[in-house]
């Protein structure tokens, strides 16, 4: 059982996990059932219409409220039941996820029976010691634990049909797969077994944020503190504020925990002794490893270029891409910030290059008539401030993106801000046939150079293509490369030292990488690192990525066809199917 937020629609990066594992030959062939647990509220248009996409392979077997239930009597029955019990809606059906189709339970508890809620935020307090008092005005909170009771109970309607000796384990993926953890352990106790999938800590992604120091502090801060015996509330304060906190900790408890990235180890054993005393398994999330011919790649990469040419009248030698959520962890300042020291390399070599940042605040994106509208003054290549266009942290990157433009001599920067790569989703400028595969398969280079990525999939998505992959230090997906490459266990710079040097595809820019002279000595004294010694240090570390950049720039189809052999080889040892058979399953029955 794969408890998650994303259960019913993909928005993130669980999604994407749960496409790549939940179709992987080595899962399916081991797991015999698999079943996708989570919220959903009917009365947001946007995420209904993406719910029933075609898209999404939604085939619906029982939904009292959009049309006659096809599942057998007596699970209707009881499904009703617990609908009039906990006055919630119940969705149960099949969805797909990525080659595979899986069962779904979904549960809209906006009107949940108030007395009902009560009880269950009672017994999770007394069982578990998640104090619900503390954290009654926050909505994200409640939305997240109200689904849970319902829908476990919907769980063992489902299940009903099942041996009871056949074994069962939830798999709670992040702090928002908790809740249903909760209300098996106090509806049946035994039943079931648990696991904590880490994809994330959420306590340490607000303060890597919100400070201007941001991974160049935390993570030296974290370095020195753990060597001191300190832990996280002892060094950054009392997190109590963070219900995601509190709901974290009570994840040690569960049978198994799992992380997607050796950092995220450390985060975890950082944010309090109980995890410091737990196993962790290093579960990491898969690479795509789809095997491409070059012609294809050249045929992509020709599409890309010439809609280039639609957007900015010129068509460049190379098109490198960002493909990301707009949030504040994905630090898209540094790729401008690489791309002035790279465009200086561009013209001294008559070179052109465009970067397309397909990135957006709102996962749902625009709409049709939304894109119709803002073509009329030329977007995505021109924005206007405010909605449907730029809002909230589009317009605070969008000015510099006008700046790097006004002055680069070789290299321009377009902000496409729109969930989906297609004509339908961005705008009659985009020829027909060009998709977000060509996206994927065209790029010469990917950029990822975040201030918090615990693993970083879209990172190293373009590997098979031949793309080279630019990732921050603190990106999760590095020790999985490294592992695959043979880089013997030991300490994280090392691991990626031998990286760097061994593999060509992935350049890795040490953001974390404090100047020789700076001598923090303690995590007192690596606590001052703030904006002014951080923007010192990237300044530095983008002319480096630049020099490697330029030299590695695939010029010649025999260049490009050494990156795709490369690539497609390290994908491989990063599959999904690897992921399932020599680390998920394996944890799983430790």
């Amino acid at each position: 059982v794969h408890a998650t937020h994303e259960a019913g629609v993909k928005v993130g990066g669980i999604g994407a996990v749960l496409d790549g594992l939940l179709s992987a030959p080595a899962y399916l062939k081991t797991v015999s059932r698999s079943i996708a647990v989570g919220a959903m509220n009917t009365r947001n248009s946007a995420e209904m219409e993406r719910l029933f996409g075609p898209r999404n392979r939604l085939a619906v077997r029982y939904f009292s409220t959009g049309g006659p239930s096809i599942c057998a009597p007596a699970l209707s029955e009881a499904l009703s039941a617990i609908e009039r019990d906990f006055s919630v809606r119940i969705l149960y059906g099949k969805r797909g996820f990525g080659a595979a189709d899986h069962e779904v339970v979904l549960v809209d508890a906006g009107d949940i029976s108030a007395e009902r809620f009560r009880l269950f935020q009672y017994y999770v307090w007394q069982n578990f010691g998640l104090d619900s008092g503390r954290h009654q005005g926050n909505g994200e909170f409640l939305t997240t634990l109200a689904h849970a009771e319902p829908a476990f109970a919907a769980l063992r309607a489902v299940l009903s049909d099942s041996a009871n000796a056949e074994p069962k384990t939830i798999l709670c993926h992040e702090f928002m797969g908790l809740p249903l953890w909760y209300a098996a352990k106090l509806n049946a106790p035994g039943a079931f077994r648990s696991a904590f999938v880490a994809h994330e800590v959420a306590t340490v992604r607000p303060i890597v944020e919100s400070d201007g120091g941001h991974d160049t502090r935390f993570y030296n801060v974290m370095r020195l503190a753990q060597t001191q015996h300190a832990y996280l509330e002892d060094v950054f304060g009392p997190q109590t504020w963070n219900f995601k906190n509190d709901m974290i900790k009570t994840a040690a408890g569960c049978d198994h925990i799992f992380a997607v990235g050796d950092l995220v180890v450390d985060e975890l054993r950082f944010l309090s002794p109980q995890f410091r005393r737990k196993r962790i398994d290093l579960v990491y999330n898969g690479a795509p490893s789809k095997h491409y011919a070059l012609a294809d790649v050249q045929t992509s990469a020709a599409k890309l270029r010439a809609y280039a040419e639609a957007l900015t009248g010129h068509q460049p030698r190379f098109v490198f891409s960002h493909v990301t959520r707009l949030v504040t962890s994905k630090a898209l300042w540094r790729d401008i910030r690489v791309m002035e020291s790279l465009d200086v390399a561009l013209a001294e070599r008559a070179e052109s290059a465009l970067l397309v940042m397909l990135s957006s605040v709102r996962p749902e994106g625009r709409t049709g008539a939304d894109v119709a509208q803002m073509e009329g003054y030329g977007w995505p290549r021109e924005h206007r401030y405010g909605w449907p266009d730029l809002v909230d942290l589009e317009a605070e990157l969008y000015g510099p993106i006008q700046q790097f433009n006004a002055r680069a001599r070789a290299s321009q920067i377009v902000l496409i801000n729109q969930f989906g790569f297609s004509r339908d989703r961005c705008g009659q400028r985009m020829p027909a046939d060009l998709g977000f595969d060509d996206l994927r398969r065209g790029t010469d280079l990917e950029f990822g150079q975040s201030i918090y990525e615990p693993f970083g999939i879209a990172q190293v998505e373009p590997l098979s293509t031949g793309a080279l992959c630019v990732v921050s230090d603190v990106c999760g997906c590095l020790g999985f490369a490294a592992t695959s490459i043979g880089a013997k266990p030991g300490p994280w710079r090392a691991r990626l030292d031998a990286l760097q040097e061994r593999l060509p595809n992935i350049i890795v820019a040490p953001y974390t990488d404090l100047p020789a002279d700076y001598g923090a000595r303690d995590w007192r004294q690596a606590m001052n690192i703030g904006q002014d010694e951080r923007d010192g240090i990237e300044r530095q570390i983008a002319r480096r990525v630049a020099r490697i950049l330029i030299e590695r720039l695939p010029r010649t189809p025999a260049q490009k066809q050494t990156l795709i052999d490369a690539g497609f080889s390290l994908a491989q040892q990063m599959s999904w199917d690897v992921v399932a058979e020599a680390q998920l399953l394996p944890a799983l029955s430790a």
